[in-house]
C-alpha cells in the first residue's frame, strides 16, 4: 500500500497540527473556564475551516478523487463523534465535572486519542497491505454494525458497573472527590507519607479515552472502506478528532434532538461497507468517490434535517 503524498506533505500535515495543538494548549486552555456556545460555535466553525481548506488543497495537489475520498472519510468520523459526545456528556455527569474542567479533560484526552487513532491506523494499513482479505471482513463488520445500529435503543450509561471504572478504582490510590482541576495529587496514606494519588478528573479521563478505542473499532475499518490511501486515511481522521472538544461544547446540550441521526449512521455504515461487494458484483475496478461524498452526505444531512423537524418543539 503507497501513499499518495510525499515527504512534504506529511511534513505539512504534522505542522499543520502540532500548530493548532500548541494555540490550544496556549491560548484555549490557558486558564480554566466555562466554554459558552458562542465560543465554541467559534471553534468548531474554525476546526471545520481548517479541515475544508486542507480538502481543498489535496483536491489542487491531487485531484478530485483523492479529496472525495477524503471528504468523505472526514464527514463519516464526524458523525461517529456525535454518538461520541453523547457518552462523553454521561461521563462527565457520572464524575460531576464542572464545565470549567471539561475543557481540560478533553484537550488532554483527544490529544491521547489522536496518538491512539495514528497507531490503530497504522496497524489497519498493514493488516490490509498484508491481507487483502482484511477489507472484506472490515466491509462486512461495517454492514453488521450498520444492521445492529438500527436496533439499539439506547447506550448503557450504567457507568457504576462497567468493568474498566471499578478495576480503576480498585487497583489506584484515588481521591473520594475532585481536587481543583488536577490529575495527581500527593496526599498522606495510612502512614502518614505522602504518595501519589489519583483524582476523580484522571479516572474521568481514561474513561474517555476507552470510549475512543470502542467507537474507533468502527471508524478505522470505516476510512479504510472508503481509501487504503495511508494520506487521505490519516489527514480525514485526524483533522475530524481535532473538532471534537469544539464541537463537545457546542452540541452537548443538544445532542438529544439529533436522534434520527443515529438511523443515519447507521445507513451510511451499511452503504459504506457495502461497496467492496458491489465493485466487485458489477466488476467496478474502484467504486466512485463523488458517489461515495454524495450519498454520505446526503443521508447525514437528511438524518440531521428530519431530527431537528420532528424535535422543533423540544
Amino acid at each position: 500500500m503507497e501513499s499518495s503524498a510525499n515527504l512534504m506533505a506529511w511534513v505539512l500535515f504534522i505542522g499543520i497540527v502540532l500548530i493548532l495543538l500548541v494555540i490550544d494548549l496556549g491560548l484555549f486552555s490557558k486558564e480554566d473556564h466555562e466554554i459558552g456556545a458562542a465560543e465554541s460555535i467559534k471553534l468548531s466553525c474554525f476546526y471545520i475551516a481548517i479541515a475544508i481548506l486542507f480538502g481543498g488543497w489535496i483536491y489542487y495537489k491531487y485531484g478530485g478523487t483523492k479529496s472525495g475520498e477524503y471528504f468523505t472519510g472526514y464527514l463519516i468520523e464526524k458523525s461517529l463523534s456525535l454518538d461520541n459526545i453523547f457518552v462523553i456528556s454521561i461521563i462527565f455527569e457520572y464524575f460531576k465535572v464542572p464545565r470549567k474542567f471539561q475543557h481540560r479533560v478533553l484537550f488532554w484526552g483527544i490529544l491521547g486519542v489522536i496518538i491512539m487513532r495514528g497507531i490503530m491506523i497504522g496497524l489497519g494499513a498493514k493488516l490490509v497491505s498484508e491481507f487483502s482479505i482484511v477489507m472484506y471482513i472490515f466491509s462486512a463488520f461495517l454492514i453488521f454494525t450498520g444492521i445492529k445500529m438500527l436496533f439499539i435503543k439506547e447506550h448503557n450509561t450504567d457507568f457504576g458497573h462497567n468493568r474498566l471504572l471499578v478495576f480503576l478504582n480498585n487497583h489506584l490510590r484515588v481521591t473520594p472527590t475532585l481536587v481543583e482541576n488536577k490529575f495527581f495529587v500527593m496526599l498522606p496514606d495510612n502512614t502518614s507519607r505522602k504518595k501519589l494519588w489519583c483524582t476523580p478528573l484522571f479516572i474521568c479521563l481514561l474513561m474517555i479515552e476507552a470510549i475512543d478505542a470502542i467507537f474507533a473499532v468502527d471508524s478505522v475499518p470505516a476510512i479504510f472502506a472508503i481509501t487504503t490511501d495511508p494520506y487521505i486515511v490519516y489527514t480525514s481522521n485526524i483533522f475530524a478528532i481535532l473538532g471534537l472538544r469544539a464541537l463537545y461544547f457546542a452540541l452537548a446540550a443538544i445532542i438529544p434532538r439529533f436522534h434520527y441521526l443515529k438511523y443515519a449512521i447507521s445507513l451510511v455504515l451499511i452503504f459504506i461497507g457495502s461497496k467492496l461487494f458491489i465493485s466487485d458484483l458489477f466488476g467496478f475496478e474502484k467504486f466512485p468517490a463523488s458517489i461515495s461524498l454524495t450519498v454520505t452526505f446526503s443521508l447525514l444531512a437528511g438524518g440531521v434535517i428530519l431530527s431537528l423537524y420532528k424535535t422543533r418543539n423540544l
